[in-house]
């Protein structure tokens, strides 16, 4: 948590002095698991992310154990046996907007997003479209990713394996305010 506030500090010091970054302080990341068994759905509505107007990057950082659940035994197997969140506390991507887009003109995009998906440990490369929303007041940002549990070395134990998808997708949404 002490990271990710010094993260979003350092992030906002720098968006006062240059008006080119968008902040977004209370992002939405959830991923959703279905398979036969049960589903396994979870929020976090505290990631913090950036973007830069002029060169695109992209930046979205979360801490894996502000993700919430139905259960709260789920939320307890979440962070103990697959994130191991003591050990590796956040996930992040870090990417840019590969399309040229002009985000300070009104309108709704629809981009393609490239760049390095950091979880438990293990950083890989995703590319996606993303959605950006600009308005008078915002902008708007929701994109999703499919992940590949194995891909991030998270072991699924045998005894729950019909219970856990092997590809969990994630859904980022943020709101970036352009007026204070």
């Amino acid at each position: 948590m002490k990271k990710l506030f010094i993260t979003l500090m350092l992030v906002s010091a720098f968006a006062a002095v240059q008006a080119q970054m968008l902040i977004s302080k209370d992002a939405t990341i959830s991923f959703f698991s279905k398979t036969p068994m049960e589903d396994i759905d979870a929020t976090s509505k505290t990631a913090a992310s950036g973007i830069n107007i002029k060169t695109g990057e992209v930046i979205f950082k979360v801490n894996n154990n502000s993700f919430q659940f139905k259960k709260k035994l789920m939320q307890e197997h979440f962070n103990e046996n697959y994130m191991e969140s003591d050990t590796y506390p956040t996930s992040e991507f870090k990417g840019k907007i590969i399309d040229a887009v002009d985000l300070s003109k009104p309108g709704t995009y629809t981009v393609a997003v490239k760049g390095n998906l950091q979880i438990h440990g293990v950083t890989k490369t995703y590319q996606t479209q993303a959605k950006i929303i600009v308005t008078a007041d915002a902008v708007t940002a929701n994109a999703a990713f499919r992940v590949r549990l194995e891909d991030h070395k998270i072991k699924i134990p045998t005894i729950v394996i019909a219970k856990i998808a092997e590809v969990v997708d994630i859904k980022i949404n943020a709101i970036y305010p352009t007026k204070n």
